[in-house]
């Protein structure tokens, strides 16, 4: 019976582990796919198409919304 309740917990601990990957790794995607979809819909007006610099702003503004979320789980101690 023990054994059997050891081997249980562990594998609870695995998958516990591997669920807070999964949820951190879609907390660090889900930003930037938010401004690539916003980007990518062909509105007619948005200014920021204009500009020399709005592709590369958009880049930097999707690169920026992914390495804030990581160091704050970084700092948090929970990577």
């Amino acid at each position: 019976m023990y054994l059997h309740d050891a081997t249980l917990g562990l594998i609870n601990l695995d998958q516990n582990r591997i669920i807070k990957v999964f949820s951190i790794a879609a907390v660090l995607f889900l930003p930037p796919t938010l401004v690539g979809t916003i980007y990518g819909m062909n509105f007619e007006f948005m200014p920021e198409l204009d500009w020399a610099y709005g592709y590369a702003v958009a880049l930097v503004l999707m690169v920026i919304s992914a390495v804030l979320p990581y160091h704050w789980f970084k700092w948090r101690g929970w990577l």
